[in-house]
Order: structure tokens, then C-alpha cells, then sequence
């Protein structure tokens, strides 16, 4: 029985024409994808090309975005056996996380690519992004939400873009790729996750809800008090030096840390660092951060951790349920 792929087109790079203002999305992605395959597109999986009414510059991306493409892929969930989502590499991290976050319990394949030339671009990187990760898409052994480019299959939870204009933009600095493609396309099975029930979420999301601050030398308490002065924000992803370590010296900016905490904001506590993870309590400065509630998070990636504390939050996790979840990781995502 042969695989059936459907290919979501939401904007970004790989679709995108010139114009006198730059680069910017545009309509009709399938036209230029014939053009440039030729006959050449007897050999690929079967497919079906959907482009969303509104294409998306991925630098404009917000969590709606999140819950829109979700939606389509639940919608055509069972007539489809795999799924590649194109998508503009600025923000395509976030969207990996919150899809793999909100398709809780996949059964199938969804790989995100995109490229770093247009595809109407003569040289250009997207021709074999798309058609590897179609091919990823109807090989009938992945059952997780990944990302693909340049050779390498990540685990799209655990996915940085890490370069600004090399093709090998994307990399899973805590997590090994799952599967690289040369000549042959080789696939970690040992790391790649079974597949699950699917048991779907997609909830509505408060753009204002989560935060994302990095710790600075000096950094003044009121920026931080600033950040969270709107009553609508529930959740903070705090980046700390090392292995999740403040400044405790600077007690004003400790004592904002601790009032959120008491009014129910959730602190969630990352490194700044690529590779390793929070041990808060390793250093005195970080068992500071226990002392007041702040939630550890592991080796979370920031676009994981933004993503996850987002949807817990739309879900309305509140309190021990919402700290335990954060904490547990739920499809790879942290260690």
C-alpha cells in the first residue's frame, strides 16, 4: 500500500518571490514546485500541496499561529499517512515545539523544512529539503513531530536554529539527530519515540500570557518588574548564567522573582548555555531560586521552554500540576 503525504505550505524563505521591499511570501508554491521538478515528480511519494489563506512571514509568527496549523493537521489527520509542514526558518523551532506539545500522543510523521534560498532562486537549498523530507514523511518509521534540513533529522522539541544564512542552519545541541541523509538516509530507531495514542490539545492561546527574559550583567530589577507588570502574564522562561544561576546578589531584582511567585506567575529557570543543563542548587546563587518557588527546566531548549509553559498555561495548568509538568518531560523534549 502506498503512503499518502500532505504538504502544508504556511510561507516562509522556500516559498517566497522577490519584491522591491524583499523578499515576502506569495501564492501559487505548487505552480513553482512543478516548474522546477519537471517529470522528475513521478518518483515522489504521493502527495497533496494545502497553502494556508494567509501565508506567514515566520518573523510574524504568534502562538495563534500555533494553534491554526494544528488544527489543519488534526483535521485531515486520518486521511493522510505522513506530513511536512513548510515553514520560515526564523521561528520554525517554536513551531516544532508547540506542534510536538499539542500533538501529544503522534502516530505519524510531521516534519517542519523550509530553506534559506527561495526555491524560484536557481541555486537554493529548498529542492531537497522538501523532497528528503517527503520521502521522511512517507517512509512509514517516524511517529514524532521533526525537523529537517541539511542532512539532518532533528527532534523538532529539541531543534535551534543555530546559523543565520549556512544551509546547515538547525541543530539539536542536547539531543543526538535523529537520523542523517547522505547517499543512504540513516535513522536512529533507538531514539526515535514509538508511536502513541494520539490524544490531541489545542487550546487557545493569550499572546500576553508567557515572557521570555535573559539575565544580563547588571540588569536592573525594574526591567523584569516591567515585564510582568501586565496582569495577563502567567508564566516566565528565565535564561541564568551557567547551570541556572541569578545574580542573588542583587536582592531587588530576587524579591520581584519572589512576589510573582506569590501571586501565581510561574518562573521557569533555563541556561543560557547551547549544551548542558540547570542544576539549580549546584551554586548557592541558584539554591536561591529554590528558596522562592522558581521551576527548573532541565536542558529545555528556549523555544521549547516558551512553548511548553505556553500551552500548560492555555491549558490552565495551575500550581503542583502545572510545575510537574513542566518538569516531566512529555515527548522528548528534555532530559
Amino acid at each position: 500500500m502506498s503512503m499518502k503525504v500532505l504538504v502544508i505550505y504556511t510561507g516562509g524563505t522556500i516559498g517566497m518571490l522577490p519584491s522591491e521591499q524583499g523578499y515576502v511570501p506569495v501564492a501559487g508554491f505548487h505552480n513553482r514546485l512543478l516548474e522546477q521538478l519537471g517529470a522528475a515528480v513521478e518518483q515522489l511519494p504521493e502527495y497533496d500541496l494545502m497553502e494556508l489563506d494567509c501565508l506567514i512571514d515566520s518573523a510574524n509568527l504568534v502562538p495563534d499561529d500555533w494553534r491554526r496549523i494544528a488544527l489543519l493537521l488534526e483535521r485531515m489527520w486520518t486521511g493522510y499517512d505522513g506530513f511536512v509542514v513548510l515553514h520560515g526558518t526564523d521561528t520554525m523551532a517554536y513551531t516544532a515545539s508547540a506542534l510536538s506539545f499539542m500533538l501529544l500522543g503522534c502516530d505519524k510523521p510531521v516534519i517542519l523544512t523550509g530553506s534559506q534560498i527561495p526555491l524560484a532562486q536557481l541555486r537554493n537549498d529548498a529542492l531537497d529539503n522538501l523532497i528528503t523530507a517527503l520521502m521522511l514523511a512517507a517512509g512509514g518509521e517516524i511517529a514524532e513531530v521533526c525537523l529537517y534540513f541539511n542532512g539532518r533529522l532533528l527532534r523538532g522539541n529539541r531543534a535551534r536554529k543555530v546559523r543565520s544564512t549556512g544551509f546547515d542552519a538547525f541543530d539539536s545541541p542536547n539531543c543526538p539527530w535523529l537520523g542523517q541523509v547522505g547517499i543512504d538516509i540513516d535513522l536512529r530507531h533507538d531514539l526515535l519515540l514509538p508511536p502513541g495514542t494520539p490524544r490531541f490539545r489545542i487550546p487557545r492561546f493569550d499572546p500576553a500570557a508567557v515572557v521570555s527574559l535573559m539575565l544580563y550583567p547588571g540588569m536592573p530589577a525594574r526591567l523584569v518588574e516591567a515585564a510582568l507588570a501586565d496582569g495577563r502574564v502567567r508564566g516566565l522562561v528565565l535564561q541564568t548564567y551557567g547551570v541556572g544561576n541569578p545574580p542573588d546578589a542583587n536582592r531587588e531584582l530576587i524579591e520581584v522573582l519572589a512576589h510573582a511567585y506569590a501571586r501565581g506567575v510561574a518562573v521557569l529557570n533555563i541556561t543560557q548555555c547551547h549544551q548542558g543543563a540547570v542544576n539549580q542548587g549546584a551554586y548557592a546563587t541558584g539554591a536561591t531560586l529554590n528558596g522562592i518557588g522558581v521551576i527548573p527546566g532541565s536542558d529545555l531548549t528556549p523555544e521549547a521552554a516558551f512553548a511548553k509553559l505556553h500551552l500548560l498555561l492555555a491549558l490552565d495548568l495551575k500550581g503542583d500540576r502545572l510545575r510537574d509538568a513542566l518538569v516531566e518531560p512529555q515527548c522528548g523534549e528534555c532530559a
